[in-house]
């Protein structure tokens, strides 16, 4: 105990300590004091914002005169000649509010003084974002989410303490981190993040998720980038999205007349933002922004809302106001956990004549200076441009005090031994078991879960258990051993797989992959439909989608990155294959003109033929995936890939079948897979999948091996609907010869049922769809739709509803698909 009150007086003493910084309050007239004002020097060397509390430090480190700007939206900017003498110095400063009036505006009353302002943002728009053509800057970041109220349990599962976020009232911070960064920038897009340090609360070991490119928010862009594309209030299209009105002007400290714009969503539940945009006359530059945006206008249920507050200054270098300031507030809601946060960054040290080399930008945009999770307190008081709250620094006291406690073998040992026992909830989710101080887990999955029907081998069981060591702490390095047990009662027959799995770094990815055993499997290996949905058609609808077949094997595979942008997946298997035949043809609910088929998609009606003969073979598979234009971030611990969807991703695969004691069986295929995901402003989002291939030697191959594709039968979707056919049988096009498949999706995302009166309160999205199969000797197979995404009630929305309608061989055919995102869960 004595101990951990040392640690508790040392981080307190140091807490306090001053270093060579100019530190105050910032209050208004009344004495309140006011968060996140923008503090800096009018050279632009150094620079700070305030914190919750009204305090800052701004790390001046030689003594002299300095003008140092105090500017807050809402207030007056002052600025203060001060001549520092002897360091640290206390320096408070009480703003006065701004002033705004309309006297010097001239009313035409055939135009809102408003929209004549917005429409000269907007023609200015472009050539205002093209200014900062490159630069250097320092960068701050700070993380931090709260959560209050938390219930104990979910769906029965414990919620825990969230690593000692939560105190007794089950309310606090669960993730505070910061960092400090050096970042570049040249456009059109290139750009380097160097992080300097990085804190995360409670773990000396952790790296801060904080990242200056993902918080970047530029409202000269058309669109912000939220789940959803939020349409700017200066957009080119603004004016079909947002009313405005002049709420006054007022002088910055530059002498420039700053208009000040309430932004009104014509329709609240569209992707907009509402609140005050500030917008400089006759450069019509952003001076600031206030604004607002809510989870139904990103789609994203559990955000309730999100506020932007952006503050700009005048560079006279640059003849142009940049940003200093940025702070994302968010409170969100769902499954009875409620909370906010906040993100905060702070730009400052801007070089807008940087000398940049070929090589100053690379593939890779953010990465970590060595030790740069290990800077001391010290390190952090003299850098940290905005002063932590008391909430702040109470947090990182407490959860540093006990770090040692919290990794200490007793610690973890006790928690264990609380997680580890059995409960009745186990039957249902699966049991767990921990080690966690020699970073080991046992898992056995819940038998109730994982029962299953089918007329193959009636009712059966599966049963997972896994065992997992994590070799090194943060290094992404694993093995892993696991096997699964399946009963068929019907046919009274036991199955067994088993796997070793290995990975061994986070850079590359390199898993390697041995397994062997014996099971079922699909016939089609899209796997169309699940097992839990087979479960359902076949016991009240007496439809056994479900075609298995056997297999003994054994199997080695290898994946990794060869180098970025370029993946590779490889295996050998043998394969004893085998034919199976229905044992039962129990079903709950009867249903006329309808019966059971046979286990044999070829002859549905003939119980006892086989789709191919019993034989073994050997497979060997090579496929790569090319990520064009691919970015990637550095951790100390592994590398992180961001896609790009500028260019589209591209799968190449060669799949070839020999020795197998059918000589007819053995067999070539090379296949291609293309698809994207484009993003289209406020007109939605677009997506589009085409795949091919072709087979050698390939006549008389089990129907196993043919190319089948991901058809719908059941009238349920799940997932996503741009690598499947909804209304196409299993096994109607399957193919041993040339194939061609194409898939394309448009969704509006409000585009244009937001524009819609009633309709838009709904918040629903509009979705169309296109499908083609083309395979030899047969006519194009097509598929059009258009449905309703996005549906449900309040924050619960995980439906849709489309009407799909086919067409071959001249035969059409129409119904609708009721799609369930979340299925997938219960598989």
């Amino acid at each position: 105990m004595i101990w951990k009150l040392r640690i508790l007086f040392v981080l307190l003493f140091i807490s306090n300590l001053s270093f060579s910084q100019v530190s105050g309050t910032v209050t208004d007239k009344n004495g309140e004091t006011l968060p996140y004002v923008n503090i800096y020097t009018e050279d632009g060397l150094f620079g700070t914002t305030t914190n919750e509390d009204g305090k800052f430090q701004i790390n001046i480190d030689k003594t002299g005169t300095y003008n140092i700007v105090f500017q807050f939206l809402g207030y007056e900017t002052l600025r203060k000649n001060v001549a520092i003498k002897e360091l640290p110095l206390i320096l408070d400063a009480t703003l006065q509010e701004t002033t705004t009036n309309l006297e010097e505006v001239t009313i035409n009353s055939k135009e809102n003084p408003a929209n004549k302002i917005i429409k000269q943002a907007i023609e200015n728009r472009n050539k205002n974002l093209a200014r900062l053509e490159q630069y250097t800057a320092n960068y701050y970041s700070r993380g931090l989410w709260r959560i209050k109220n938390a219930p104990e349990k979910i769906l029965g599962q414990e919620v825990g303490d969230l690593g000692g976020g939560l105190d007794s009232t089950r309310s606090g911070i669960v993730y505070l981190s910061e960092t400090i960064s050096n970042i570049a920038f040249k456009a059109p897009d290139d750009f380097k993040e160097t992080i300097l340090a990085s804190k995360v609360s409670g773990d000396d070991n952790g790296f801060s998720l904080n990242s200056a490119r993902e918080s970047e928010f530029s409202f000269y862009k058309n669109t912000i980038g939220l789940n959803a594309k939020i349409v700017s209030p200066i957009a080119d299209y603004a004016f079909n999205y947002y009313t405005y009105k002049l709420e006054g002007i007022f002088y910055a400290d530059t002498g420039q007349l700053i208009n000040k714009i309430m932004v009104q969503p014509k329709r609240p539940n569209d992707r907009v933002f509402s609140g005050y945009i500030y917008i400089v006359d006759n450069s019509w530059q952003i001076f600031g922004v206030e604004l607002d945006t809510t989870g139904e206008a990103i789609q994203f249920s559990p955000i309730e809302r999100l506020t932007f507050t952006q503050n700009f200054k005048y560079s006279e270098e640059n003849k142009f106001w940049i940003k200093i300031s940025q702070t994302v507030d968010f409170s969100f809601a769902m499954f009875g956990i409620s909370g906010d946060g906040r993100f905060t960054a702070v730009y400052s040290n801007y070089n807008f004549t940087p000398q940049f080399e070929k090589s100053s930008f690379s593939r890779e945009v953010m990465s970590f200076a060595e030790k740069a999770n290990k800077k001391d307190s010290l390190f952090w008081k003299s850098l940290r441009p905005v002063p932590l709250t008391d909430e702040e620094l109470t947090d990182y006291v407490r959860k540093d005090s006990i770090q040692i406690l919290k990794t200490s073998k007793k610690y973890l040992d006790s928690v264990d031994t609380a997680q580890n026992s059995f409960n009745i909830s186990n039957l249902a989710f699966g049991y767990s078991y921990a080690n966690s101080y020699k970073k080991q887990r046992f898992s056995i999955s819940s038998p109730l879960f994982g029962t299953h029907f089918n007329t193959v081998q009636g009712w059966n069981t599966n049963v997972t258990i896994s065992y997992r060591k994590e070799q090194q702490e943060n290094s992404g390095k694993y093995w892993r051993l696991k096997t699964q047990l399946n009963y068929g009662f019907s046919e009274d027959k036991l199955r067994y797989t088993a796997e070793f799995q290995q990975k061994f770094n986070n850079f590359s990815k390199p898993v390697l992959s041995i397994s062997g055993g014996i099971e079922t499997a699909e016939i089609n290996d899209t796997n169309p439909i699940s097992t839990r949905m087979n479960d359902i058609a076949s016991l009240f609808f007496e439809r056994n989608y479900l075609k298995l077949y056997q297999r003994k094997f054994g199997k080695i595979a290898w994946q990794q990155e060869v180098f970025n942008g370029l993946e590779i997946q490889t295996d050998l298997s043998f394969q004893d294959r085998s034919a199976l035949l229905n044992t039962t043809d129990q079903y709950w609910v009867t249903n006329d003109d309808v019966q059971y088929t046979s286990n044999n998609p070829l002859q549905p009606d003939n119980f006892d033929s086989k789709p191919f003969l019993d034989h073994h073979i050997f497979k060997f598979n090579l496929a790569g995936k090319i990520n064009f234009d691919q970015n990637y971030m550095s951790y100390p611990d592994g590398k992180y890939n961001i896609s790009s969807n500028k260019y589209p991703t591209l799968y190449l695969g060669y799949e070839k079948g020999f020795a197998a004691d059918i000589s007819n069986y053995n067999y070539d295929q090379f296949k291609f897979w293309i698809l994207q995901d484009l993003e289209l402003g406020n007109k939605g989002s677009f997506g589009y999948s085409i795949k091919g291939g072709t087979f050698i030697n390939a006549e008389a191959i089990a129907f196993v091996d043919y190319r089948h594709f991901d058809g719908n039968q059941t009238r349920i979707g799940n997932g996503s609907y741009l690598n499947k056919y909804n209304l196409l049988p299993y096994y109607q096009l399957s193919t041993n010869n040339n194939y061609l498949e194409a898939h394309a999706e448009h969704n509006f995302k409000g585009f244009i049922l937001g524009k819609l009166p009633l309709l838009n309160k709904l918040n629903y999205n509009l979705v169309i769809g296109a499908h083609l199969l083309a395979t030899k000797d047969n006519n194009p197979y097509t598929e059009y739709s258009v449905g309703l995404n996005n549906l449900g009630f309040g924050k619960y929305r995980f439906l849709r509803l489309d009407y799909v309608v086919s067409n071959f061989n001249g035969q059409q055919e129409g119904a609708f698909i009721f799609g369930l995102k979340f299925l997938g869960i219960f598989e």
